[in-house]
């Protein structure tokens, strides 16, 4: 037989080479629907049904160390800034939202959408823009320094990635 031979840490036969749980996080009081690593790779960005978004370590203890509220539903989406300081977050309640990682504050919610917001992205690179796509049927772009989208894509259907 191919595969990992062995048994895991729970007795039953391994099925993966990969070590299992290094890490159990905890806390959310309902469904986690998205889960992002920063750009460095030592916090993760959890979204959930309970409307928060959580920040871990991801080195040590592997504890909460700070919660984003201020969404109004679930969170579906989470995405940083290629710089680490900004999660950007999507959900049902119509809106973008960007948090300032640093206070755990919010710096700027984006609500232009006439439906559910299902996915988010900013810009890797130049000016601090980010596109969310809607069940409205359009993906909006917007930048950061202004107010309000500065263009809208509408499409037929209904945008579950950007």
């Amino acid at each position: 037989p191919s595969g990992p031979q062995g048994l895991g840490p729970n007795g039953k036969p391994r099925t993966s080479s990969l070590e299992s749980p290094i890490m159990l996080l905890s806390g959310h009081q309902s469904a986690v629907y998205t889960m992002k690593f920063n750009p460095a790779g030592t916090i993760i960005a959890s979204g959930s049904h309970d409307k928060e978004i959580f920040l871990w370590n991801v080195h040590g203890d592997c504890k909460n160390f700070m919660v984003l509220k201020g969404h109004k539903n679930a969170v579906l989406d989470v995405q940083w800034t290629t710089d680490g300081s900004t999660i950007v977050s999507a959900s049902p309640d119509k809106t973008v939202r960007a948090w300032d990682v640093e206070t755990g504050k919010q710096i700027k919610k984006m609500a232009e959408h006439s439906s559910f917001v299902n996915s988010c992205c900013p810009a890797r690179r130049g000016p601090p823009l980010i596109v969310s796509g809607s069940d409205d049927g359009t993906a909006k772009l917007w930048d950061m320094r202004q107010r309000g989208a500065i263009q809208t894509f509408p499409d037929k259907f209904q945008i579950t990635a950007v």
